[in-house]
């Protein structure tokens, strides 16, 4: 549940809202067990993704560093090749 938690910070251009937004979504599905809430629930699970996007924006936009900022597509690709890699190797130990 929690692998489209993406590291946001020091990319050229920044994290979106959005991105935030979604990472703070996966983050409280996450701790609440659950993707989607009960309508008794719905209130409190938004209020909560809600909150994390404040503080992980808050996060983000106070973080230094003296690192080049890193490229999207670089590190898209980066991990594209690292899925690759564990899904062949998980096919070759199945096929076993």
């Amino acid at each position: 549940m929690c692998r489209n938690i993406k590291m946001l910070h020091n990319f050229d251009p920044p994290a979106t809202d959005e991105e935030i937004y979604l990472s703070s979504l996966q983050f409280v599905r996450k701790l609440a067990g659950c993707t989607r809430p009960s309508k008794a629930n719905a209130a409190a699970f938004d209020r909560a993704v809600d909150k994390v996007a404040r503080a992980a924006r808050e996060l983000i936009d106070s973080l230094v560093t003296d690192a080049p900022p890193r490229n999207r597509e670089v590190e898209a690709t980066k991990a594209r090749d690292r899925s690759a890699e564990r899904f062949r190797n998980q096919a070759t130990i199945v096929s076993r």
